[in-house]
């Protein structure tokens, strides 16, 4: 008989921490709702006003999420592909008059794409930082082959 109460016991008690742990989860996703600028669920009453460009936090995740820390995974590893590219184009480049390292997109595209196949947004990355320039919006595979991109640091 105490063997059955025992029993009852853990089940009562398990019972009851599956339903405090749903019921956190649940408070949890009303508050996230609340803040979600997106949500349609008019049953919340108190609605932030949506951020604007001038707001530090306007276009980011909010802070310490799963989402920000994957945009900074992300950024960190475009920038490791950025110096790779840098460091590719020190190799395969020759060094013209004015001291600066030049390559040919078909040449930089043949060495490279055994790397990586994002060579193109690489390069627009690397141009944005101000590392390396060459001629163009876009660079295409055969049409801008002969289209140098110099190394400007």
């Amino acid at each position: 008989m105490e063997g059955e109460k025992g029993q009852t016991a853990k089940a009562t008690s398990a019972v009851g921490d599956l339903r405090k742990s749903w019921q956190t989860w649940a408070e949890d996703h009303i508050e996230y709702q609340r803040k979600n600028p997106f949500s349609s669920d008019d049953r919340l009453a108190s609605k932030p006003a949506h951020t604007h460009r001038g707001d530090p936090t306007y276009g980011r995740p909010p802070e310490g999420s799963r989402t920000e820390q994957r945009g900074k995974d992300a950024h960190s590893h475009v920038g490791k592909e950025v110096e790779e590219l840098c460091s590719i184009i020190r190799r395969t480049g020759e060094v013209g008059e004015d001291g600066h390292v030049r390559v040919t997109f078909g040449q930089l595209f043949e060495t490279y794409v055994t790397i990586s196949n994002k060579v193109v947004g690489i390069l627009l990355r690397a141009r944005k930082h101000g590392l390396v320039n060459f001629e163009g919006e876009m660079l295409w595979q055969g049409k801008d082959d002969d289209v140098v991109i110099t190394l400007l640091q």
